[in-house]
């Protein structure tokens, strides 16, 4: 469920009015703001799953337990911002650059095999 709700956020540009800040308070924001599309999209699944069983809306806020969904949220936030982190180092380096870095030997200079000017 969360690929499908990063590829709709993605779509709909979200966080993108801060990608020219330094990409800490990008990746950061961009993980708060798709931790929060992850919790209104679960609201929304377990309402329709409450339409399709039957039941009244309303049960779906009483039954689902708060401390669940702000775990739930906190662990998904936690996991968002290395995945911003590694998007947004992707998105500033380039896809090229930022394979190379990854899966290619050498792709980075070694700071001790250059010479002294």
């Amino acid at each position: 469920m969360v690929a499908k709700v990063i590829l709709i956020g993605e779509a709909a540009h979200l966080g993108k009015k801060h990608e020219d800040k330094p990409l800490i308070y990008s990746c950061v924001y961009k993980a708060f703001l798709y931790t929060l599309l992850v919790f209104a999209f679960h609201f929304v699944e377990e309402i329709i799953k409450r339409l399709i069983h039957g039941k009244d809306i309303a049960g779906a806020f009483r039954e689902t337990p708060l401390d669940e969904l702000l775990a739930r949220s906190v662990i998904i936030f936690c996991t968002f911002i290395p995945f911003f982190a590694f998007t947004e180092l992707g998105r500033v380096l380039g896809p090229d650059k930022f394979r190379a870095m990854f899966l290619r030997t050498g792709a980075v200079p070694n700071p001790s095999n250059e010479q002294a000017v």
